[in-house]
């Protein structure tokens, strides 16, 4: 019911506009009736002149009508006004008849040169109306392509190829086909003219096919001679030209984004495979070390002849190592929960004096060789929070000044309101961080190049750090300078911010 009313519908505006197309016609021929009457009363009532005078007018106005209109309203110009040439300025007047043989010979040369200008004004008309028209089609095309270059990726080129190529180039409809896959991609639901089974038979025989009565075009989309697709466009009069290039821009556009996603996996593949690499290396040098602690206080032990006194201090250093190999395994673990958000905040309120009390209480043996300096003022609000998960980060930042400050060295903590989240900064007096650095020492198993070789870590401690601001909708930064310390800063909500999980 639907299909036939459009069909209706499409029906009633082709006979409409063949009506309209109809009265413009005989409108254009009574008009060139009018230019000959008007001409004739100007001449013959007016201002009388020569047959010369009047000739050269009726030429002038048979090659505007041509230069406007078309040649066969010039063409039907130049008939009625030979008639009335003859007839009005020729003499015997006021009859068709020629008595002067020479007036035949001036008669015909008159027809014959407004027929033949008025057809070379006709041809320079149509030049210049293609001219144009290829002009509007090759900045429709520039404008097209800057559009493809946006596109990164295959299915953003298969969605919004047709509906780009609708707005750009003024179509009805167009519908995209790629032989890989199942579905034909359109620029809106208007467009089932464009038949799939069409763009199939495009795609398989690599040819166009064009259905003029229905303003329907289908080109292929070619990568040299290989045919990867089609394209059809409804209410078009593009030139062949124009939609071979049209098609080549397409297909050329769906190459470079696979391109693009080809050297994407490949890039996610090397910096999965050197991700790989530095958490083995990173995770064998940290495992290794307390088990090569372990593997000889055992076989010391296991050796015979210790006095008691030796065997205790090789059982606590046995017993250091093993809290420390746990710890690696627990920092792994909360890690990879925190990433994968399955911990569950307990938020209660709590004030940074407690945070900063029990962070260095528990960094005791690490701040052994250097003085803490607070800064912590008396009015700082609660804010609400995981005490266990923000103690925790403070701790990894404090043993990492401890850890890369020179012996004696003082590290200064600090912390601040500004209204709406409280700030905690730890400051050290070590080597610094280069600017490169600063953005990547967040990152998982990341540790800075000068201190790979000489300070023990694993390079999560500063990853997990983020992580646990991440959920309590806080972040950190760290601000260095080589040669002077580094100053690490996190900051805290006052009021719980939803995180999304």
């Amino acid at each position: 019911m639907l299909n036939r009313a459009r069909f209706r519908y499409r029906a009633s505006r082709a006979t409409i506009a063949h009506v309209k197309a109809q009265f413009r016609s005989a409108g254009r021929a009574f008009s060139c009736a009018l230019i000959v009457a008007a001409v004739v009363c100007f001449y013959k009532y007016a201002v009388h002149a020569n047959a010369t005078t009047v000739a050269l007018t009726f030429l002038l106005a048979v090659l505007v009508v041509s230069a406007n209109w078309g040649f066969w309203y010039a063409a039907f110009l130049a008939v009625i006004s030979t008639l009335a040439f003859n007839f009005f300025f020729l003499p015997p007047f006021g009859t068709f008849t020629i008595a002067d043989p020479q007036n035949w010979v001036a008669l015909l040369a008159f027809l014959a040169t407004a027929v033949i200008s008025g057809q070379l004004s006709e041809r320079a008309r149509r030049q210049t109306l293609s001219a144009n028209q290829r002009r509007r089609e090759i900045e429709h095309l520039y404008a097209f392509s800057q559009r493809l270059l946006t596109l990164e990726s295959v299915p953003e080129v298969l969605n919004r190829v047709p509906r780009h190529i609708t707005e750009t180039f003024g179509c009805k409809g167009a519908a995209i086909f790629v032989h890989d896959k199942v579905d034909v991609y359109r620029s809106g639901p208007e467009t089932r003219e464009i038949d799939a089974t069409r763009l199939q038979s495009v795609t398989a025989r690599g040819e166009p096919i064009i259905v003029a009565e229905q303003q329907l075009v289908f080109v292929p989309l070619r990568l040299g001679v290989r045919s990867i697709g089609a394209i059809g466009i409804s209410g078009t009069n593009l030139s062949h030209e124009t939609m071979d290039a049209l098609s080549t821009l397409v297909a050329i556009a769906m190459e470079r984004t696979r391109a693009i996603e080809n050297v994407g996996k490949a890039e996610a593949a090397r910096e999965n495979e050197k991700l790989r690499s530095a958490i083995l290396d990173s995770i064998a040098h940290e495992f290794r070390t307390p088990l090569t602690a372990i593997k000889a206080s055992v076989t010391t032990m296991l050796s015979g002849g210790l006095d008691g006194a030796q065997q205790n201090e090789l059982l606590t250093v046995v017993n250091e190592e093993a809290d420390r190999m746990n710890h690696l395994v627990e920092e792994a673990m909360q890690l990879a929960r925190l990433e994968s958000k399955q911990v569950e905040l307990d938020r209660t309120p709590h004030s940074v004096e407690e945070v900063v009390g029990k962070a260095v209480d528990s960094a005791k043996k690490e701040l052994a060789n250097h003085p803490v300096e607070l800064a912590i003022p008396d009015d700082l609000p609660l804010a609400e929070f995981d005490l266990g998960l923000i103690v925790n980060v403070l701790q990894q930042l404090v043993e990492n000044a401890a850890k890369y400050s020179p012996p004696g060295s003082p590290i200064h903590i600090s912390a601040e309101s500004s209204g709406t989240e409280v700030s905690v900064s730890v400051a050290d007096r070590g080597a610094g961080i280069d600017e490169l650095e600063q953005s990547l020492i967040f990152d998982k198993f990341y540790r800075g190049k000068d201190s790979r070789g000489s300070v023990q870590g694993t390079g999560m401690g500063l990853a997990i750090a983020k992580a646990v601001l991440d959920a309590h909708g806080g972040n950190i930064r760290v601000t260095s300078q080589l040669g002077q310390g580094s100053v690490f800063t996190f900051t805290l909500p006052l009021r719980p911010v939803a995180v999304a999980r």
